[in-house]
């Protein structure tokens, strides 16, 4: 994609005005997609498309048809929880583009605040309400299932590089993960975001908005809370207060989906876990002996996961 390219486009679609020039600037925070804000003086858009090879260390190809996933996601998503999504402008699925709203006015990346020790239960809370409104929206809608059959671009992006590259790098664990991959695959029960995580969550005061949705997907909804726990795990071994922040999403999120999904979540939890330490896409924010730690900590549970997620959480102490 050239963005430039683009901006004679969005004039006569009156996406910008046209008048005066138009500023081209890259934002950065993802490794599959060019993102880029266009500016005129008095409009803000985001244009994205997406990348055939990730950017990460290790070799991690993906269908760029997942460009227009996303745009499917968002637009399913937005008559369920309308506030809580952007909005599309438009796109080339051809051309693998789309253009959205600006939202970085007003609200705050919620990886960002918790890295920088904004420990706040009520976001996770908000978080865990709007999931479970979507997974409990498209609980075996035909629409949804059909829309979004999706499994290949699944499997590209999180069955492959999570479990099954971490089931060839830790021998110890390969019968589990491979074991879990077969049930993920398998399991078609509601829409899944496939990274519910911080860094694709914008907060504000009484507003919580979804990104980066290509990797949607009608599966195992247990997926999307068992990726968000993950990263909040891993936070609160950095600052330990955020493991607050679990009960605050579980309870919220148990609540909206109203379906059993504890034992699932937990045992995902766990291949997700590691898979962040051994995968191929690592987290960056944690030193070896805090990567060593989880990785001892999954081994020691997978024989017997905890029955549950209060459990589990007690159990993540790190010396």
């Amino acid at each position: 994609m050239n963005a430039d390219a683009l901006i004679p486009r969005f004039w006569e679609s009156g996406w910008l005005d046209a008048t005066g020039a138009a500023r081209v600037t890259p934002l950065t925070g993802g490794v599959s997609s060019d993102i880029v804000l266009i500016e005129t003086a008095h409009r803000r858009l985001v244009v994205k498309s997406a990348l055939a090879k990730l950017k990460v260390r290790d070799d991690w190809f993906a269908d760029v048809s997942r460009n227009r996933v996303e745009q499917d996601y968002f637009q399913y998503a937005a008559s369920i929880v309308p506030d809580s999504v952007p909005h599309i402008l438009g796109g080339d699925a051809a051309d693998g583009w789309f253009a959205m709203e600006y939202l970085g006015d007003g609200l705050e990346n919620w990886k960002t605040a918790l890295l920088a020790e904004k420990i706040d239960p009520a976001v996770a809370r908000r978080a865990g309400e709007v999931l479970g409104r979507l997974h409990a929206a498209s609980w075996d809608d035909p629409a949804a299932r059909d829309r979004f059959d999706t499994l290949d671009n699944f499997h590209a992006l999180r069955i492959e590089p999570y479990l099954l590259t971490s089931a060839e790098r830790v021998p110890e664990a390969a019968a589990f993960l491979r074991a879990e991959a077969g049930q993920l695959a398998a399991t078609r029960l509601a829409l899944v975001h496939g990274d519910f995580s911080p860094k694709n969550l914008l907060t504000g005061p009484d507003r919580l908005v979804i990104l980066d949705a290509e990797c949607g997907w009608f599966g195992d909804p247990a997926f999307d809370p068992a990726f968000l726990l993950t990263h909040l795990h891993l936070k609160a071994l950095l600052h330990p207060a955020a493991a607050a922040l679990v009960p605050a999403f579980w309870s919220a999120y148990a609540g909206a989906v109203g379906k059993e999904l504890e034992s699932r979540t937990i045992r995902l939890l766990l291949c997700l876990l590691l898979a962040r330490v051994h995968g191929k896409s690592p987290v960056e924010y944690l030193d070896e002996s805090r990567r060593d730690f989880v990785s001892r900590f999954v081994l020691a549970h997978l024989a017997q996961p905890p029955a549950r997620l209060d459990a589990f959480t007690a159990a993540w102490l790190y010396p």
